[in-house]
């Protein structure tokens, strides 16, 4: 195979493979959320290098906030109850 062929099939599948993961963010933010708890655990962990535990932070999820609506989504709902329309 050729070396430009070669590089074409890594461009593409690192191009499916954030396509996927985009995919997946929007899909499934939660069992994304755990996937990447699942990596970055044992990354952080005590007594492993430096480098490795700083990759395992950037892996990491951030915090949930504690003021976030029931869903733990964007926190745009809107109003309890419905505006009154008068006519």
């Amino acid at each position: 195979m050729d070396v430009s062929l070669v590089l074409q099939y890594v461009v593409i599948a690192l191009a499916a493979l954030v396509s996927a993961w985009v995919v997946a963010k929007k899909q499934f933010p939660n069992a994304t959320r755990k996937a990447r708890v699942a990596l970055a655990l044992p990354m952080l962990r005590e007594g492993r290098p430096a480098w490795l535990r700083s990759l395992g932070r950037k892996i990491a999820p951030p915090a949930a906030q504690s003021g976030a609506g029931a869903c733990g989504g964007c926190s745009s709902c809107g109003p309890s109850t419905p505006a009154s329309r008068k006519p």
